[in-house]
């Protein structure tokens, strides 16, 4: 393995955590209505835990409501009670056909709350990151250590890792801040 395999297998592994930091975060509750708010939530339908995208078409008509319309009518109650009983703090209601969801204006405490997940999803990935680094570092110090490179091959290698994951943590930042701002905003 050289250096450059070592630097490039690094930045996949960087790639995938700042890209599943970015999933994370869309399913952080905001003030406005988004089907991304629904993904995590799973309903008991023909005696499985079913993704709730597999079961009903989920839309945001407007910036307060969510609807779902399940493929199946009889499974109106069960999406009903999997929403009700999510950490979401929602409320939905059904007309027979349709699961309407109001989206209730977030309170300044509830927005705090909000804001400390944003943060504690995104130090989750930093340090997801900063693991990877470690471990490419590991690989490039024990190539040095096998004399398979050189000290200055090492301190190159060691140097482009670096790069590599301060750009990344601060894609990371960026994505926080940014859903940060969104959840503050009224």
């Amino acid at each position: 393995m050289e250096v450059k395999d070592i630097i490039s297998d690094a930045r996949k592994r960087m790639d995938s955590a700042v890209e599943d930091v970015r999933k994370k975060l869309q399913t952080v509750r905001t003030g406005r209505a988004s089907v991304s708010l629904l993904d995590n939530i799973t309903v008991e339908a023909y005696g499985e835990q079913m993704p709730l995208n597999q079961i009903g078409t989920i839309h945001a008509p407007e910036a307060t409501m969510i609807t779902v319309q399940p493929f199946d009518p009889t499974q109106l109650g069960a999406i009903e009670k999997s929403i009700r009983a999510s950490e979401l703090g929602l409320n939905p209601s059904n007309d027979g056909k349709l699961i309407r969801v109001p989206i209730p204006p977030l309170t300044e405490e509830r927005r705090k709350q909000m804001v400390k997940v944003v943060h504690e999803v995104a130090e989750e990935h930093r340090t997801a990151i900063r693991n990877v680094r470690r471990d490419a570092n590991d690989h490039v110090k024990k190539l040095l250590k096998d004399k398979t490179i050189s000290e200055d091959a090492e301190k190159d290698g060691l140097d482009q890792i670096q790069k590599l994951t301060d750009a990344h943590i601060l894609r990371v930042n960026e994505a926080s801040e940014h859903k940060e701002k969104e959840v503050m905003t009224v």
